[in-house]
């Protein structure tokens, strides 16, 4: 086992350091020809969710004009945090940033190199302010009284990227500035939005130069990015104890995280684009084996951070847990769903593993998500 730790190891350096165009440019980013259409789509708006600003404050979601109470401010926004992380500089301004199960990050300037941000986080990071990380700031985030993995934080009401971020301050809701700074009594409220025409599935192809392949409901199937490394192995990503087996637990412009540890238990594995492999706080992905990384189909295409359909509009961390009385019809259709295929066998579920262990599926040939179903589609 150690001979084929260290074999594995150094295959993946090797396919780490294979492209040598991997630390691209600002310029070199973007959506190439295959994306396209995914990168300027029709979108439809679910529902709206708004926060009112104040200690105490409503959370409300639902359709404009149905909106629901689902939850209360413990803690408002007073500040923002011009130190955000490095993938939050890719993401549109004035729009939804990343979306997780333990945090939301709204993008509201670029401030290079990374991106002026505030943050809405669940209950226990009120409880535990110890466990904020270089990416929060306490008077920057709106602080919640919803539970990680419920509601805004990976349940029926969590955004997309690119989700437009607007605030009314008396005069009614506005798309917010690249300067605003939240204050007590504002109220901010996210549209929800996801592109009309929604895929069936996303497979990745685990072996290097594997294919990335976009599949719709319709037949239509396409490669759209090709895998570059590899993933192999789990590890102790923040986060997971609020996600369930096989769920999404973040999506970001720079990062899918799976979940493989059960709710209360960490471990995980992440996909990332290969400009993002070169940033200074993922340096480990380069050759560990918890980390897949992907990049554009040909050595001359721009890498692909912050572009749909992986990191932008179309994946958020939605996941019902299976209850006492099952779930309903319409939990099951809304679910993101994550499989794997381990030697070249059939499709199954994400096997569970907690902690860090570097070998944990070394026969897995394939990753699969699963979008949920498309009601318009049904109803044509």
């Amino acid at each position: 086992m150690k001979c084929f730790r260290a074999a594995l190891l150094l295959m993946l350096a090797c396919a780490a350091m294979a492209r040598p165009a991997l630390c691209v440019l600002e310029y070199q980013r973007g959506p190439t020809e295959a994306v396209a259409p995914e990168n300027s789509p029709e979108f439809v708006t679910l529902f709206q969710v708004t926060f009112d600003n104040t200690r105490g404050g409503a959370i409300t979601a639902g359709p404009d004009g149905a909106e629901t109470v689902i939850g209360k401010v413990l803690a408002p926004a007073n500040a923002v945090n011009d130190q955000g992380y490095t993938a939050s500089g890719w993401a549109p301004e004035g729009r939804v940033a990343a979306t997780a199960v333990n945090a939301v990050h709204l993008k509201l300037k670029s401030t290079a190199p990374k991106a002026t941000i505030m943050s809405i986080l669940p209950k226990e990071l009120f409880a535990n302010p110890s466990d904020f990380n270089a990416m929060y700031k306490s008077s920057a985030s709106i602080i919640t009284n919803m539970p990680g993995g419920t509601g805004f934080f990976g349940g029926a009401f969590a955004p997309f990227i690119g989700s437009p971020v607007l605030a009314d301050r008396g005069e009614g809701f506005k798309q917010i500035e690249p300067d605003f700074v939240p204050a007590e009594g504002d109220r901010i409220r996210i549209l929800v939005q996801r592109p009309k025409r929604f895929p069936a599935a996303i497979t990745f192809e685990n072996r290097f130069g594997g294919r990335v392949i976009l599949r719709y409901a319709d037949g239509e199937e396409k490669v759209i990015a090709q895998v570059l490394k590899p993933v192999y192995g789990v590890g102790r990503f923040g986060g997971s104890e609020f996600a369930d087996v096989g769920r999404i637990r973040a999506n970001h412009t720079g990062v899918i995280c799976v979940s493989t540890s059960p709710v209360g238990q960490i471990g995980g594995f992440q996909i990332i684009p290969e400009n993002h492999g070169m940033s200074p706080e993922m340096s480990t992905a380069r050759t560990l084996t918890q980390w897949m990384v992907v990049g554009p189909k040909s050595i001359d295409d721009p890498s692909t951070e912050g572009v749909a359909p992986l990191f932008r509009y179309f994946l958020r961390p939605v996941y019902y847990p299976l209850g006492a009385e099952g779930r309903s019809i319409g939990q099951m259709m809304d679910m993101f769903i994550v499989q794997v295929q381990r030697a070249h066998g059939p499709w199954e579920r994400m096997p569970e593993f907690t902690g860090r262990n570097d070998t944990a599926m070394p026969d897995l040939t394939a990753i699969r998500i699963l979008f949920p179903l498309d009601m318009d589609l049904l109803n044509d």
